[in-house]
């Protein structure tokens, strides 16, 4: 595997625990809706993960990362559509998402 999409990988997989840390204290939606700063923290994160979805796939097009498009879709939409982000969806994709995410880029590394 070439040394970018490792280095990639390694930023999904930071990003990826960051937003468990951040997450860490706020175990449900309501705690999270009220926090500004763990909102935002987790959006950059995934942002991030987004981006390094979308370079992967730049460098490599048939790299197998699954839901890769709704990956960078999501990015893209937290910074295009900045004003029009659903709380809900961002919940949804740290509490449903992030753990098989999670393990697939430990398995790719």
């Amino acid at each position: 595997m070439e040394i970018e999409i490792k280095t990639w990988l390694a930023d999904i997989k930071q990003a990826i625990q960051e937003i468990k840390q951040f997450r860490s204290d706020k175990n449900n939606f309501y705690e999270f809706q009220k926090d500004l700063k763990t909102k935002r923290a987790i959006e950059r994160n995934i942002e991030i993960i987004g981006e390094a979805v979308s370079r992967i796939l730049k460098a490599k097009p048939d790299f197998q990362i699954t839901n890769a498009r709704k990956i960078v879709d999501t990015r893209n939409r937290i910074i295009h559509g900045y004003d029009n982000v659903s709380e809900e969806i961002i919940w949804s994709i740290v509490v449903r998402d992030l753990e098989n995410l999670e393990k697939e880029i430990n398995d790719l590394l």
